[in-house]
């Protein structure tokens, strides 16, 4: 495992000792699992916006989704709903 030295704002600091102190958990653990959750959130944004262009990029075209396989699909939606 590596170290980081992040120097913080006195508010930010005194937010984290207190919230440390208060769930009884090392600051350290704290904000690990913070920059994790974060990275994580920022991995899968990028993944989002990766595909969504990749779809723009290729709507309308033979890439498209497949009429046949678009149909069945509203077929299987269809049949999954309840009767009135």
């Amino acid at each position: 495992m590596r170290t980081f030295h992040l120097p913080l704002p006195d508010h930010l600091y005194d937010a984290l000792r207190a919230e440390s102190a208060g769930v009884r958990r090392p600051a350290t653990e704290l904000v690990r699992e913070a920059l994790e959750t974060w990275l994580e959130t920022r991995r899968r944004e990028r993944l989002d916006a990766e595909i969504e262009a990749y779809a723009r990029e290729l709507a309308g075209t033979a890439m498209d989704l497949d009429p046949d396989l678009e149909a069945a699909a509203v077929d299987c939606l269809l049949a999954a709903e309840p009767s009135p």
